[in-house]
């Protein structure tokens, strides 16, 4: 099996233990964090509000116009859904965390509605 079959049968345990999104809002949080990544001079830990506009970036780069009903068919409603995700993935060692993060950084960020129209 190689790396991204390895990632993605990661991704899929992640989704199916917790049950409360789309196995593909996982693996596009996985994606929007190194998509994010790249767009720094230089690698570094980055707070979830940044994730967060990388997620918008990354989201209307994708899927344009519809970004909104993809992330809604996902699960995804608000940004503390991503801040479950990110969390979610983290647990499973597939994202890391600084000791001060928590999921309340990811709450009430920006109205996915206004952002997406």
């Amino acid at each position: 099996m190689d790396s991204e079959e390895k990632l993605l049968a990661k991704i899929e345990k992640v989704a199916a233990k917790t049950g409360k999104y789309k196995q593909q809002a996982y693996l596009f949080a996985y994606l929007a964090l190194e998509y994010t990544l790249n767009k720094l001079p230089v690698r570094r830990h980055i707070s979830a509000r940044e994730l967060l506009e990388g997620i918008k970036q990354y989201a209307k780069e994708l899927y344009g116009p519809m970004a909104r009903v993809v992330l809604e068919y996902w699960g995804v409603r608000k940004t503390e859904d991503f801040g479950q995700i990110v969390f979610a993935l983290v647990e499973a060692g597939l994202m890391a965390k600084r000791e001060e993060d928590s999921l309340e950084d990811f709450k009430d960020v920006y109205d996915l509605k206004e952002e997406f129209g």
